[in-house]
């Protein structure tokens, strides 16, 4: 099952309540040694958007709303947001959205995984003023990592919709923003916005890393300071590169089901069958005295909460909120 909600800007169009269009997700049984080839085609021919188009002027699902905050004339930043419930998420989203508000130009493309959208994420991104787009996509049965299914339907949704995203500017580039991370507005406005093809950068707190870099000599990228897996081609967090929006639209690539060339992680496999090279990076941020890093692998701490405890041993259920809207 799949849901949109569209949010550009128009204070003379009222809000809908979306729908949700029906689209079949089958069951299926699969052997490891079928897994691979059996899901891509899942993937690829049964619940993708690649032969998808969405009419923003029929769909009452869409709310169009000119943003304030955009222009013809920077480049407009997609980011991409997998979400999914849990006890600090409200926390973790609330801290995110703050940023990205400081930021122009940007569309924030947010995929939750399941099978309906959530209230509370969604008065969130009206909070922000910024264009959004909130897709409902759960994640099918067997797919290995929570996150990946959302980003490979996000990226079919621009490939369809990317003159809609864009609000009139020429180029723009894609960022994999995590929910739980922490961000510096300055990756955005100094690191991202600038990226002509692939822009890679430090991460901090990650992987059992201070810091995780591309190793960086005479302004070019010959490899990677990482403790897990340096052998891989490109071994590089998710929050560490974005892409030029034209990569994306000239491919029809998509997260893998696996990615045994990126030791289980799935940015190598991504950039390498988008047939990028390692001399096509550019590295932000080495070039300066005291370099710095503007984003952080984060992780909320789980907190002790003793309701929570008793209704594990079925002593008091439900947990008491005292009224107040929590995810747990």
């Amino acid at each position: 099952m799949w849901m949109w909600l569209v949010r550009w800007k128009s204070p003379q169009i009222p809000q809908y309540t979306p729908r949700i269009p029906d689209i079949a997700i089958p069951s299926i049984a699969m052997n490891d040694s079928q897994e691979a080839e059996e899901f891509e085609k899942f993937v690829e021919k049964r619940t993708t958007m690649k032969n998808l188009k969405v009419n923003f002027n029929e769909m009452n699902s869409t709310y169009v709303n000119k943003s304030s905050n955009f222009t013809t004339t920077d480049k407009t930043i997609i980011v991409v947001t997998p979400t999914y419930k849990r006890l600090t998420r409200i926390a973790d989203f609330t801290r995110m959205a703050n940023t990205l508000s400081h930021i122009s130009n940007l569309h924030w493309i947010v995929i939750e995984d399941s099978s309906s959208i959530v209230p509370a994420i969604q008065n969130i991104l009206t909070r922000t003023n910024l264009p959004f787009t909130y897709l409902a996509c759960p994640s099918p049965p067997n797919f290995p990592n929570r996150g990946w299914y959302q980003r490979t339907m996000a990226l079919k949704y621009i490939r369809e919709n990317h003159m809609e995203l864009l609000t009139g500017s020429k180029k723009g580039v894609v960022y994999f923003g995590d929910d739980d991370n922490s961000y510096d507005l300055r990756l955005f406005t100094e690191y991202i916005r600038n990226v002509k093809k692939i822009g890679m950068w430090g991460v901090g707190l990650v992987a059992g890393s201070l810091v995780e870099s591309p190793n960086v000599s005479n302004s070019s990228v010959i490899g990677f300071n990482v403790q897990w897996s340096p052998d891989r081609y490109f071994a590089i967090d998710m929050a560490g590169f974005a892409l030029d929006l034209q990569l994306i639209l000239d491919s029809d690539v998509v997260f893998r089901s696996s990615c045994p060339s990126g030791t289980g992680a799935l940015e190598s496999c991504l950039l390498e069958d988008l047939g990028l090279k390692r001399e096509d990076i550019e590295p932000f941020g080495f070039d300066r005295e005291e370099k710095e890093v503007l984003v952080w692998h984060t992780k909320t701490a789980i907190p002790d909460i003793w309701d929570l405890r008793r209704s594990f041993w079925k002593v008091a259920s439900p947990p008491r909120t005292n009224g107040y809207f929590v995810e747990y």
